[in-house]
């Protein structure tokens, strides 16, 4: 049987699992055995992940029916999914000491070859899952799905439904795989969740062990999620809601010592609790909080999975409840030369990330990256107008944002000999600086990020970043400060987050990334939109789509690499429509661009 058909035969099987799941039935099979077996339940499916040429992580959830006893398991991994060619086995436990989670890692394999995987108790059977090995030096081509910001409450998990036939053999998670908050309709993403039969448990925000244990327990019950860790191997990261919002090393915006305890404890369960429920190796037994890694995927790539959230980010400028949301902090750490103390990972993690970059023969070096790299500046006159409405929304402020918008991207379309002295101004940096728009992201850390893209860029590699967080789709130049171009960045949108569009933003989308000058009425409706053109109000970006969900379809080669921004039309149904909003195609030969 070829991988295609063989692939094609599995995704039927699971198919017909989800639909199971979805009913809400027992995830178990019954072989031989006394028929005064307890039950086993399989609630949660199983999973694989963080692949090597010779090796899996494999996962799953088993507990007998009204009992707490630990479970004895066996797992077995075979090149067919009848299991007639076991290739590797061995043990693991499920018990109340990891929440009833099991993980072991299947050894013996061969690399760039597809796997069945399963967990056997006696009588009792696992649902089957499909995985892979990474690929051996010669691939010719890789593919994989990326995703972003997952808010059990705010939809349907369709991106990952469609996925699953999208022909990705990985997937990469960048965080935000979880939301912290409580059920309260008034909170973030919550105002549809009963609607949708979507609340989320437990009812109040996460703390504690069992509620960070009962969270995750309820995200994989969705059946979309359970069938596409059931498919594919995954490598994933957290971001901040799997601990709090904007989080830090010593704090988070949404965590309350007084009220919830100490941080440095809810951080320690937080990180216990990700490594129970998610198919990652443990970096170090004696620090759950180490997480960066790599991956090597042939001579096409290399993957570097960054942590800048938890392992060494500072506070953020905006963190302190300064009236200009940390403007003056930000720019005052950069003439001072302070911000050079103020990281966003630990100068640990930086140097094995240039050491990895240094020393990866691949053609392509991926950072996979929980927050926006490119420098995302608006000019002033902009943010200072929309400011003012946020605070004040009124007809006349309103009005003033417009006219901040049309009066930049017209200076900007001018050719500069023909400007008048106002609209030079608007134009230039020192008359109008382009200020970044969120602290949180890197553009919160200039000097280490610019660091990072010197050295990497210094270093003659071609530099890729797959970045999440942001709830929108993005792809822009990656620029040093002296506006060399280092590397591209692809962001992901979300997968059910809101997005720019939950707070009108996303009227602003083509005056972003400057295709609101091949859109009428400046030009026919037939003409083609222009990407790249550097004519809107963020420098750097290329593309914007300001209003959808979905995920990242990667395609590596070693001529080039490929992103497809994959949207899903829906969230409130689980009938839904999946199309490919905007193809970015990067050449290895000079990296230049092209859009379909």
């Amino acid at each position: 049987m070829t991988q295609v058909n063989s692939r094609r035969e599995f995704i039927i099987k699971m198919a017909s699992v989800s639909g199971v799941v979805a009913a809400g039935s027992v995830l178990s099979a019954c072989g031989g055995g006394s028929s005064n077996d307890p039950m086993l339940q399989f609630n949660y499916g199983v999973a694989s992940g963080d692949p090597k040429t010779d090796r899996v992580i494999l996962w799953t959830h088993a507990r007998y029916v009204g009992s707490s006893d630990t479970v004895a398991l066996t797992y077995q991994v075979a090149t067919d999914v009848g299991f007639t060619t076991i290739v590797s086995t061995g043990t693991a436990t499920a018990g109340a000491s990891s929440g009833y989670t099991a993980k072991a890692d299947a050894t013996g394999l061969t690399a760039g070859s597809t796997y069945y995987y399963r967990f056997v108790a006696g009588r009792w059977i696992s649902p089957v899952g499909m995985t892979r090995t990474l690929p051996a030096a010669d691939v010719t081509s890789v593919k994989f799905a990326v995703f972003s910001c997952s808010l059990y409450s705010a939809g349907y998990f369709n991106a990952y439904d469609s996925a699953v036939r999208s022909g990705a053999q990985y997937a990469l998670h960048l965080g935000d795989y979880i939301y912290e908050y409580g059920s309260d309709p008034a909170k973030f993403g919550n105002s549809n969740a009963a609607t949708l039969g979507r609340v989320t448990a437990p009812d109040n925000e996460i703390v504690t062990l069992e509620d960070y244990r009962t969270r995750y327990a309820k995200y994989r019950s969705d059946p979309n999620l359970k069938t596409l860790h059931a498919t594919m191997p995954w490598i994933t990261v957290w971001d901040d809601h799997e601990f709090a919002n904007n989080a830090w090393v010593d704090g988070a915006e949404n965590h309350n010592s007084a009220t919830q305890g100490p941080w440095a404890a809810r951080k320690a369960i937080a990180a216990q609790v990700y490594h129970e429920w998610m198919p990652i190796r443990v970096q170090d037994p004696a620090n759950l909080l180490k997480i960066y890694r790599s991956f090597d995927f042939g001579s096409i790539l290399t993957l570097h999975m960054l942590d800048t959230r938890i392992e060494g980010r500072t506070k953020q400028y905006d963190a302190y409840g300064d009236e200009d949301g940390g403007t003056l902090r930000y720019y005052t750490a950069l003439a001072n030369g302070t911000d050079a103390q103020h990281p966003m990972i630990s100068a640990t993690q930086q140097k094995w990330l240039t050491d990895g970059t240094l020393a990866s023969k691949a053609t392509w070096q991926i950072m996979g990256n929980q927050d926006i790299m490119a420098r995302m500046w608006f000019p002033k006159n902009v943010l200072d107008a929309q400011n003012a409405a946020f605070k004040a929304p009124t007809a006349a402020n309103q009005t003033a944002v417009v006219t901040a918008i049309n009066s930049f991207l017209t200076a900007k379309a001018t050719p500069s000999g023909l400007r008048t002295q106002t609209q030079a101004d608007l134009v230039s940096t020192t008359q109008n600086p382009r200020l970044p728009y969120s602290l949180d992201s890197w553009d919160g850390y200039p000097m280490q990020r610019e660091t990072i893209l010197q050295t990497i860029r210094g270093q003659g590699k071609k530099l890729v970043t797959l970045s999440g967080d942001s709830h929108n789709a993005w792809f822009t130049n990656l620029t040093t400060l002296d506006n060399a171009k280092a590397g591209v960045e692809f962001a992901v949108t979300s997968v059910t987050a809101p997005g720019f569009e939950s707070v009108g933003l996303d009227a602003l989308q083509s005056s972003l990334d400057g295709t609101v000058f091949s859109l009428p009425p400046f030009v026919s409706a037939s003409t083609p939109v222009q990407y790249g053109t550097g004519l809107g109000l963020i420098d750097d970006l290329n593309y914007v789509d300001a209003k959808r969900r979905g995920y990242l379809l990667m395609t590596a080669t070693a001529a080039s690499i490929k992103g497809e921004y994959v949207f899903v039309d829906t969230i409130a149904s689980t009938t839904y429509t999946a199309s490919t909003g905007k193809t970015v195609t990067v050449s290895a030969t000079n990296m230049s661009v092209s859009y379909t």
